[in-house]
């Protein structure tokens, strides 16, 4: 039954939004940040075959057989990257204890779906998806891929691997005697445990591995300043993962977590709240990405001020003392030579508005144009997909413009109004084409 009803969900979903064939294009850019060199320039064309970009040229040409796409009024960026996203998660939408036990895995599927296409008309045309029910996720990432449904290109991490009691395990605040399938599925005690569950994502087609070493917000009673996990489960992890050739991300907003975590050897810090001057240096020593999640941050707060009813116990307090600091931490961070790559957190607060991140960064202090590498070349390193977050002969025709130029109003890259994934255009002059 299970399968017969997934199976028609994929042929609904195939029907309604399989993309159109690629065609051959030639785009004429105004303005042209190419997400590798700094600054601009003007009066380019972006030659488009297939899925790919075959030629950068300056002056508007039109080669034979093209179709001219006029953006030379707009600027004209790479495809956006989130390195940080729920797509199956929206805690906007109710009480988070209630929908954990009222939604099912069906449901989050098909929310998936529709966060997808939202997130990609805001003109991220790739994510990192960075903790969801395993094979949910990974679903969402072969339908996207074959183009099933319309979305971002998408590199998952799974169900989040977490201590008992730690900010990953959806049993925190419930009756013991209550749980649900799947629920112990990223529970990891001991290293032996870490290292069997990293081997259990990958067989189930992960491409990284999520660990929250300490607690979080948005999970009750668990402390953020806290190292939850042990430096030899976090080894385990780091260690096992990268020999799959899986990257590791660490949550982590305590400075002991975040110090321990980095020099052991994972890839990226999400949050990293409580950061110091220590963390800084032993994160650039590694090579340690931070992921800011600024807006998560301002959303937590504006929730604990406004609806205190839609957080869990325990949720509004630590989201008064975590969310006003982030901002701080990303441009010390910065300042101190850490590497950024872009992220949200979308799913704590509504999807499609990712573009608010780049406003919040610039507002804390980080330069545009850095703000903007950490969306293009620092998510796409932090990925390790060469293919995204620029504009260059060989990279995949994703593609993004707005009217005006973001290097002197960023708050642009929230009304993007041309949005080409794989050289098929899925926004136009503000229209979704999908």
């Amino acid at each position: 039954m299970k399968k017969t009803l997934l199976a028609g969900v994929a042929l609904a979903m195939t029907m309604a939004c399989a993309p159109a064939i690629a065609r051959d294009y030639v785009i004429h850019a105004g303005h042209l940040i190419d997400g590798i060199n700094p600054g601009e320039r003007s009066q380019v064309s972006i030659v488009v075959h297939d899925d790919q970009i075959t030629a950068v040229q300056d002056g508007f040409v039109t080669p034979a057989g093209t179709e001219v796409i006029d953006l030379s009024q707009g600027t004209v960026m790479p495809g956006l990257i989130d390195a940080h996203v729920h797509l199956t998660l929206d805690l906007t939408k109710g009480n988070a204890l209630l929908q954990s036990v009222t939604h099912s895995s069906y449901d989050e599927t098909l929310d998936g779906v529709g966060n997808a296409r939202l997130t990609l008309l805001a003109g991220f045309t790739s994510v990192r998806d960075v903790g969801g029910d395993t094979a949910v996720v990974v679903a969402l990432k072969r339908a996207q891929k074959a183009g099933t449904i319309a979305g971002p290109r998408m590199w998952v991490s799974g169900s989040i691997l977490s201590p008992t009691g730690g900010h990953g395990d959806p049993a925190n605040g419930f009756d013991p005697a209550l749980t649900k399938p799947g629920w112990q599925d990223g529970i990891v005690d001991g290293p032996d445990e870490a290292v069997k569950k990293v081997r259990e994502h990958f067989r189930d087609g992960v491409d990284l591995i999520k660990i929250v070493p300490s607690g979080g917000v948005a999970s009750v009673g668990d402390d953020p300043q806290a190292q939850l996990m042990t430096d030899a489960e976090i080894k385990a992890v780091v260690d096992t993962a990268h020999t799959l050739h899986l990257p590791v991300a660490a949550h982590a907003h305590g400075a002991q977590a975040i110090d321990h975590a980095s020099a052991i050897g994972v890839d990226s810090i999400e949050h990293g709240s409580f950061a110091t001057p220590t963390s800084y240096a032993i994160m650039k020593q590694h090579g340690t990405y931070l992921v800011p999640t600024l807006i998560a941050g301002a959303t937590v707060v504006e929730f604990a001020q406004k609806h205190p009813e839609l957080l869990g116990p325990s949720m509004a307090e630590k989201a008064m003392a975590v969310g006003p600091i982030m901002a701080k931490n990303l441009y010390a961070a910065w300042k101190a030579g850490v590497k950024i790559a872009f992220g949200t957190d979308a799913g704590v607060y509504h999807h499609g508005q990712n573009g608010r991140e780049f406003e919040l960064m610039v507002k804390a202090g980080m330069p545009v144009a850095d703000v903007l590498r950490s969306s293009f070349t620092g998510a796409a390193n932090l990925i390790g997909e060469s293919r995204i977050g620029a504009i260059r002969p060989g990279a995949f025709a994703d593609i993004v413009a707005t009217d005006k130029d973001p290097m002197t109003d960023i708050t642009e890259l929230q009304r993007v109004r041309f949005v080409m994934q794989g050289g098929r255009v899925v926004k136009d002059h503000g229209e979704p084409r999908i």
